[in-house]
């Protein structure tokens, strides 16, 4: 059993959890994942690591309420406890050795994994500009944590409410054309977004790298759910990755597949709910 040691609410459908895990905090690395199951029936899911502390042996995960499993998870307390807690898996990062500037993007939720990226690249010595976009200002995730490790935060919003409108790809897009010179960018959050992120840094010829993290399902490579191909050969993102070159891979493919599963988890989060 794995104890929740700290249990914090960041909006009304994202929260965080710290958990009592100190083999996997040894060895986890940023890019990583775990699976967990919440009770013994439960079924496993994958979340990424959104960071970790060897010292303490904690892993702190961040995940949004949008399945019947994660509704479950948000119900748990401070000193309540996991049945299993796995990992660490996946592909840890990889980064080139000669980066100087890096731009990190996370979108939505997608900004709780990109941060263990900007604190690994910080701690390196890179210089880090992260770039942050939500729908509105209620929901901005790590503003405080990624000022922490970056040398330049920029948090954009759909709606403008909180004071610089617009879509990541544009403030992007901004600083290169002011003369930014990236030597890699690191994009997390959902499809469409990476596969924009990707379009616009191909122009620059900038070595890109995504997360594949939000189409996996049981984290083995034995379901076959996120299946993606990359330069043209079939991958599998929980075993081949999470991480590919964003320059690479086929998004069109991989959101027809991603679009498979609504039906049958909107029926699952029904049944959880009670709603008939």
């Amino acid at each position: 059993m794995y104890k929740i040691l700290r249990k914090q609410t960041l909006n009304e459908q994202v929260k965080l959890m710290e958990i009592e895990a100190p083999l996997i905090a040894k060895k986890a690395k940023a890019g990583q994942f775990i699976i967990l199951r919440v009770h013994e029936n439960g079924e496993r899911i994958p979340l990424t690591i959104s960071d970790y502390d060897a010292a303490k042996g904690t892993i702190t995960i961040i995940f949004q309420e949008v399945g019947k499993t994660t509704m479950l998870l948000g119900t748990l307390e401070e000193g309540d406890s996991l049945q299993d807690f796995v990992g660490p898996l996946g592909k840890a990062s990889h980064f080139p050795e000669d980066i100087k500037k890096a731009a990190i993007i996370g979108g939505g939720l997608g900004t709780a994994i990109a941060y263990p990226q900007a604190k690994e690249l910080h701690r390196l010595g890179v210089e880090v500009t992260s770039i942050a976009g939500f729908r509105n200002k209620d929901l901005v995730l790590l503003e405080k944590e990624l000022h922490e490790v970056s040398d330049k935060v920029i948090i954009t919003t759909d709606d403008g409410s909180n004071g610089n409108k617009g879509f990541v790809t544009d403030a992007l897009k901004n600083e290169i054309e002011s003369g930014e010179n990236f030597d890699l960018v690191i994009a997390i959050g959902p499809l469409i977004m990476m596969k924009f992120v990707s379009q616009l840094t191909k122009q620059y010829g900038i070595k890109t790298i995504v997360s594949m993290n939000s189409i996996m399902i049981d984290g083995t490579g034995m379901c076959g759910g996120c299946r993606v191909t990359v330069a043209g050969e079939t991958k599998f993102a929980c075993v081949d990755g999470p991480d590919f070159d964003g320059h690479e891979v086929d998004f069109d493919q991989a959101m027809r597949r991603q679009g498979m599963y609504k039906e049958p988890e909107s029926e699952a989060c029904n049944l959880f709910k009670g709603v008939e």
